[in-house]
């Protein structure tokens, strides 16, 4: 075993058979009940913090967890 972890060893591998699988592509059957969120504006002084990281892996979840459900999470998924 080495002594130090190289991700190209394992995350090539892992990711193109998440390609092939079709892992990324998102579901369009317009059959299925929409989920979507609304985004905030971006922040005005330009400036990343902690809270954004928050934000955006709250937001990760939720998409993923309504995904798994059933939901179709494509962009164009939402209703006017």
């Amino acid at each position: 075993m080495d002594k130090a972890y190289n991700h190209k060893d394992v995350e090539e591998k892992l990711y193109d058979f998440w390609e092939k699988s079709g892992y990324f592509k998102p579901d369009t059957d317009t059959k299925k009940q929409p989920y979507s969120m609304v985004l905030p504006p971006p922040n005005v002084t330009g400036t990343l913090h902690i809270g954004h990281a928050l934000m955006l892996v709250i937001q990760d979840i939720l998409i993923r967890y309504h995904r798994m459900k059933g939901f179709r999470t494509d962009r164009k998924s939402t209703r006017l």
